[in-house]
């Protein structure tokens, strides 16, 4: 099965698009990781936890899952579609995002 992906360009307009609505941005690194910089709105859910808060990815539309390089969140999205859940890749995760001269917040907060 393929897994959709979006581009940081793509996920930057959708998440000013619907600043409104509840974007499920779902991050999946080591806590450590998160705490150094994260997407705004991005809600951590280390990899190998995934498993056990697959009711955390479920809602109306996609949730998208991001990493530092996109290999992780790949990962975690193969096994979400497996439950039936609608999960697109974040496409060269965070690192994309910071090169890309895009604001990350630090600490262990969504915000």
């Amino acid at each position: 099965m393929a897994i959709p992906e979006i581009s940081i360009d793509d996920l930057a307009d959708t998440l000013a698009a619907d600043a409104n609505e509840a974007i499920r941005l779902i991050d999946v690194r080591e806590v450590g990781e998160y705490d150094e910089g994260h997407v705004a709105g991005a809600t951590l859910i280390v990899l190998s936890t995934v498993p056990d808060n697959i009711e955390a990815f479920r809602g109306e539309g996609s949730t998208y899952v991001i990493c530092r390089s996109g290999a992780r969140s790949m990962r975690a999205c193969e096994l979400l579609e497996s439950h039936g859940i609608d999960a697109v890749n974040v496409a060269g995760g965070t690192m994309a995002w910071i090169s890309s001269g895009r604001d990350v917040v630090t600490g262990d907060q969504p915000r």
